[in-house]
């Protein structure tokens, strides 16, 4: 089965700060380092380097090519990608701070610039069981997804970053969410401060999406996963972190290539943890993804 990732490439601007800027302050900088990034491209890099045959679909501007080149060497094919005059290529300015915790701007650029027929013909390329995975960072979400379903490919959202246009998407198509806390909050109302309340996170969203598969990551804490009839916990794995850019990207790229494989769910999460966990100790968001063969060695 072949996984589609139709996401977003950016530019990552990542500037060493000793703290976050604050409303009026003007601060300086440590160090300037220029990165490929966007959720869509760290994801299929993740998918990639963890063994899934996966193919990007997105758009760039002539300032990004480098990027195709970024997925190629992880071993994604790039043959989708849209190359345009206009406009750039989007990009992040990310702050990351001395205990590796970050703040990301975004400038959507080429990523806002997705037309229905080139989505249709992306899809040509795919059937009924390939998979999709999409997040937040390109538009015509809703489009994707309405056609995906028709072909029958199995749908996975990440709805980051989560604004309102993600509540109007057709939800119902969705078979995986993958959610951090702050995302499982706003889809469900609720605020996720221990077990107790993660379980009724799951319970609510499940109430909403009766039919999908729900994994909520939650940072130092790990993760949780539910399909209605049964409950799984992944416990963090505890490292000294650097960049904590890509560490859901990462456990994204992993989890979805375990769905894929349909291996085992706690073998899953407990992989993607390590991947993730391996992700953070690295600067920069793709460069810092771990391949197949070191995170065998960590398990």
């Amino acid at each position: 089965m072949k996984v589609l990732n139709f996401g977003s490439l950016n530019i990552d601007y990542v500037y060493g700060v000793d703290h976050f800027v604050k409303k009026g302050e003007t601060i300086s900088s440590r160090s300037l380092h220029v990165y490929s990034g966007g959720k869509g491209l760290n994801q299929s890099v993740a998918l990639a380097k963890a063994g899934a045959d996966v193919y990007h679909a997105g758009a760039i501007g002539k300032d990004g090519m480098f990027l195709i080149d970024v997925l190629k060497e992880a071993g994604a094919d790039t043959t989708n990608i849209l190359i345009q005059d206009e406009p750039r290529t989007g990009n992040a300015i990310i702050q990351n701070d001395v205990s590796g915790d970050n703040c990301i701007l975004l400038f959507g650029g080429a990523n806002r610039s997705i037309k229905k027929e080139y989505i249709d013909t992306v899809l040509n390329g795919f059937e009924k069981g390939d998979y999709l995975i999409l997040q937040n960072e390109i538009n015509n979400n809703a489009y994707i997804i309405e056609e995906a379903h028709k072909k029958g490919m199995i749908i996975i959202l990440n709805p980051s970053p989560l604004d309102e246009e993600v509540k109007e998407l057709p939800l119902e198509y969705v078979d995986y969410f993958l959610l951090n806390e702050v995302e499982a909050a706003g889809l469900s109302g609720l605020d996720p401060n221990d077990l107790e309340a993660q379980q009724k996170l799951l319970h609510v969203l499940h109430e909403k999406f009766k039919n999908a598969g729900i994994l909520i990551t939650l940072g130092e804490k790990g993760s949780i996963y539910s399909d209605g009839n049964k409950t799984i916990k992944q416990e963090a794995i505890k490292v000294k972190a650097v960049d904590t850019t890509a560490a859901g990207d990462t456990f994204t790229g992993y989890f979805v290539e375990g769905l894929v494989r349909g291996e085992d769910m706690y073998i899953t999460m407990n992989r993607a943890s390590i991947a993730a966990a391996i992700a953070v100790t690295g600067k920069g968001a793709a460069p810092s993804i771990p391949g197949r063969e070191e995170v065998e060695e960590r398990i």
